[in-house]
């Protein structure tokens, strides 16, 4: 039975990867540019839009399908990460407040996790490059679920995995399709929009954020 004098029972937090905690989704367009420069082609806003936030399969299909290519998903992928390899040393950056709302939530002992429709090779990779990776009690990609977002499957497994209902799970989106994800999956969402997602339609979130260094955000998540 639960009494006034009970504590709340704890938060969790999920976060997202690419363009939430790291600076991606500014170095992404210029590499699907290159890609379809390279194919006589060119990314507009509404084509990164469709592909924005989905696994990297799906949102090569999209590529391919939206200019009608002959490159499988497999020979787009292999050039994607050749491309983007090459951006990763000069321009790869943790976003404003990521450090610090990770310090702060190690210091209140709120357990934390990343949750990415990336791949898991890719996950660990940027993680590990800007010393992260041993900020997350897991890191959650693609391979752990069937269906990728905004299915919600990836964030009920967070939360089963950082030992706490879905409704005590705070999910940090940057995008309309992530966000859905977590609105799905019965969480507290929090959109931190770029300026790739700041159009997108957030319906459902508890919040949308400045940044990761919103003094709502942290109000939200107990920090003070």
């Amino acid at each position: 039975m639960t009494t006034s004098a009970d504590p709340a029972p704890r938060l969790a937090v999920a976060f997202d990867l690419d363009g939430l905690l790291v600076n991606t989704e500014d170095i992404y367009p210029d590499v699907g540019a290159e890609l379809l420069r390279r194919r006589g082609r060119s990314l507009g806003p509404d084509l990164l839009d469709a592909m924005m936030g989905r696994p990297q399969a799906v949102a090569l299909k999209t590529m391919i399908e939206w200019h009608g290519l002959s490159d499988t998903i497999e020979t787009l992928s292999r050039e994607t990460r050749e491309i983007f390899v090459g951006f990763l040393d000069a321009r790869l950056a943790a976003l404003p407040g990521a450090v610090t709302l990770l310090d702060r939530l190690a210091t209140a002992g709120v357990p934390r996790c990343v949750a990415t429709s990336s791949a898991p090779d890719y996950a660990h990779d940027i993680l590990a490059r800007l010393a992260l990776a041993d900020r997350f009690a897991c890191v959650l990609t693609a391979h752990d679920v069937e269906r990728g977002k905004p299915d919600p499957a990836i964030y009920r497994l967070a939360a089963e995995r950082l030992g706490v209902v879905p409704e005590r799970l705070v999910v940090l989106e940057d995008s309309h399709v992530g966000c859905r994800a977590g609105v799905a999956a019965g969480a507290v969402v929090v959109a931190v929009p770029g300026d790739h997602s700041r159009s997108h339609d957030f319906s459902g979130v508890r919040l949308v954020a400045d940044s990761l260094a919103d003094p709502r955000l942290h109000g939200l998540l107990g920090l003070g």
